[in-house]
């Protein structure tokens, strides 16, 4: 299938690397030319624009930063809706407002494109080992025509209603992480403040009732799981700024429904306190910085 990927970063790069290896043929759009040059290598067709890249595609998957960069690549002058063919299904990975998505579904129906959200989950991790999680809203036709596809890049693709449903599932699951991860991050602090060591507490969390993916898969204590950004600085993963994006999504939508977020809340003003700091460059489980430097300290 001949397939374009726009949007090659941490996560969108592993992923169109997946769908070559599953033999479908690529055309890659990204601004950052030495990600495209990478794919390219690896098989990959390069365009100049969004809209090249759509014209010859049988399906279209971006996965992008933030809401304005969906915008941008959807309905731009040199965008998808402008290049692409009638009838070619659209996919957007990103994690952005259900309001977005419901609006570029709009448009590309309009011109006769069907349209799926479908944001990710598994981290960077998971979008090498092809094992993420695929939120899905779509309509069943669409979502069964785009499995497959979808199936190349991860383990589970789930239909969670119909379109904006995805992002729904998103910015919800992302709102436990970010919660969970400050929780681990402050006990495995306090841990070492009192004198455990952290390897003895990760291990008892792990095996009792503290037990979360934060903890047992990417713990933020450093030197406890080795394939943890907090093994390599903190670097490699998904950025705090991120982290922050996904938090302000979840607590914006919560304030559109009057629906209370206590811990949601609290849990933006930490990271934006991280990004504040200078530390929005690095993985969100260095939140544990703010926790272990103290007198000059830690890192």
């Amino acid at each position: 299938m001949q397939i374009a990927f726009i949007g090659l970063g941490n996560m969108g790069a592993p992923m169109a690397r997946n769908l070559l290896k599953a033999g479908h043929a690529l055309t890659v759009f990204d601004l950052n030319a030495n990600a495209v040059a990478s794919l390219c290598e690896a098989g990959a067709s390069r365009a100049g624009s969004a809209k090249e890249a759509a014209a010859e595609a049988d399906v279209v998957i971006t996965m992008l930063p933030a809401a304005v960069h969906v915008r941008r690549v959807y309905q731009a002058d040199d965008g998808v809706l402008a290049g692409v063919r009638r009838g070619v299904p659209l996919v957007d990975c990103s994690t952005i407002d259900p309001s977005t998505v419901r609006d570029i579904a709009e448009a590309a129906r309009a011109q006769g494109n069907p349209f799926a959200d479908a944001p990710v989950s598994g981290g960077t991790g998971g979008a090498q080992a092809g094992t993420l999680t695929f939120m899905v809203g779509a309509e069943p036709a669409l979502h069964e025509r785009l499995s497959p596809v979808l199936s190349a890049m991860g383990r589970n693709v789930v239909r969670c209603g119909d379109t904006g449903t995805g992002q729904i599932a998103k910015i919800c699951n992302n709102l436990i992480l970010g919660i969970s991860m400050i929780g681990v991050s402050e006990a495995m602090a306090l841990g070492e403040r009192l004198g455990i060591d952290a390897q003895v507490l990760a291990g008892i969390v792990n095996t009792s009732t503290g037990r979360c993916w934060s903890s047992d898969t990417y713990n933020p204590y450093p030197g406890v799981i080795e394939t943890a950004p907090a093994a390599r600085g903190y670097t490699g993963g998904f950025g705090a700024e991120l982290m922050l994006k996904d938090l302000g999504l979840a607590n914006d939508a919560a304030r559109a429904v009057k629906q209370p977020l206590f811990l949601g809340a609290l849990a933006q003003q930490v990271y934006q306190a991280m990004c504040q700091r200078g530390d929005a460059h690095l993985d969100f489980s260095g939140v544990i910085r703010q926790y272990r430097e103290r007198d000059g300290g830690q890192a």
